[in-house]
């Protein structure tokens, strides 16, 4: 079956002692169990729930993987994936990354045992040169936070299984619906459902995918034990939110691809970030291994960071605030918002400047959008 129809079917069959069409939301702590000796599918929702097994099951159809698991939020499910390096092994990670995933490596791991070199770009070379003997896994983000910066995921996946080590891909960017790294040869993909997967800025959550069985066991015992599950209302909102990730993701694309085509024109703009554009260095890549380039545009502005604050205070329709993936146009500030809390020096490192404007771009009318950062821009453009 095709992605929309897996969208709304598969996982989330009527429910066979109503008929509802819907998954219910099965607000239940604790289940019933048939005997001392006999307990049924269900017995305590740390451990599984009817409305997170569906949730789960539809995430897994979606990336094309076996397994699937939710978790109570995105750094949730990359702690979770987090768990197949032990103490003493290596990560080599993205340049570019999200800062929480960033804060997980430096003040979570590192202190447990666990280290991590992230490579000088994004280049399949910059990856290999970070590999020592106890690398375990490579994390990467494609496209990257906030940079929009690619990584060659099969020539990556080919690298890992030569080294005998794992590829983890953190797919919350494009979702499954743009790019599915599994069938590129990743072994973990990554979610934050909050994003893209609910889609309507009003659930926290994340997912892992998988396809191996070890890796399986590994992750969901991490899950039961640590107890970083979803609640089932959330599960129900992302499990609603993927009924229409097709249609969104296209409208998504399509005002994100009309905004960067203007930007890239416009005499305030130093340079655009978007892999649609065939400006953007990896764009030949982007049409290899994804479907579609994503609703996030990133842009850097000639009059650095004052002219960040001027636009920022005179934009109307974009609104000011964390996050991405919601049906609303979001707007920010890597440096001071996103990767606030990272050194200065760490984000010169990532090249993260403070002329930086992120763009998540939502559904509203394309050319209301457009007027509203024209405005905006002229604003705060001294001519």
């Amino acid at each position: 079956m095709k992605f929309e129809t897996l969208a709304i079917h598969d996982g989330q069959a009527p429910d066979p002692y109503t008929g509802s069409v819907t998954v219910p939301v099965y607000q239940a702590s604790t289940f019933e169990r048939e005997s001392l000796e006999h307990r049924g599918e269900f017995f305590y929702s740390r451990i599984g729930n009817p409305t997170r097994k569906a949730l789960e099951s539809t995430i897994a159809l979606l990336e094309n993987g076996r397994y699937g698991l939710a978790f109570a939020s995105g750094v949730a499910a990359t702690m979770a994936a987090l768990q197949v390096v032990k103490p003493g092994e290596h990560i080599v990670a993205s340049n570019d990354i999200y800062g929480g995933s960033y804060r997980i490596f430096e003040q979570l791991l590192r202190p447990w045992g666990v280290s991590t070199t992230y490579a000088a770009s994004e280049a399949t070379e910059s990856y290999e040169a970070c590999i020592t003997p106890a690398t375990k896994l490579i994390w990467i983000e494609t496209p990257s936070n906030p940079l929009l910066q690619l990584s060659d995921v099969r020539a990556l996946a080919a690298l890992a299984k030569e080294r005998g080590i794992l590829l983890a891909v953190d797919n919350t960017f494009l979702s499954p619906y743009f790019q599915r790294p599994l069938e590129l040869g990743a072994d973990i993909v990554v979610h934050s459902t909050t994003k893209y997967l609910g889609g309507h800025s009003d659930v926290i959550g994340g997912a892992v995918v998988t396809s191996d069985s070890a890796l399986h066991t590994t992750i969901k015992n991490y899950q039961a034990a640590a107890g970083a599950i979803p609640a089932p209302w959330d599960c129900w909102l992302i499990l609603r939110g993927l009924k229409t990730l097709k249609i969104r993701m296209k409208e998504h694309e399509a005002n994100a691809f009309h905004l960067a085509a203007l930007l890239e024109q416009h005499p305030a703009v130093e340079r655009v970030f978007y892999p649609g554009l065939p400006s953007h260095p990896q764009h030949e890549l982007a049409k290899q291994q994804m479907s579609g380039y994503g609703g996030m545009v990133t842009f850097a502005l000639k009059g650095g960071l004052p002219a960040v604050e001027q636009l920022v205070a005179k934009i109307k329709l974009f609104v000011l605030a964390d996050s991405l993936g919601g049906v609303e146009s979001l707007i920010a500030s890597p440096a001071i918002m996103t990767l606030g809390a990272l050194s200065k020096e760490e984000r010169q490192r990532r090249k993260c400047t403070d002329n930086l404007i992120r763009l998540s771009v939502g559904l509203e009318n394309a050319e209301d959008l457009e007027a509203d950062l024209l405005n905006a821009l002229t604003c705060g453009y001294d001519t």
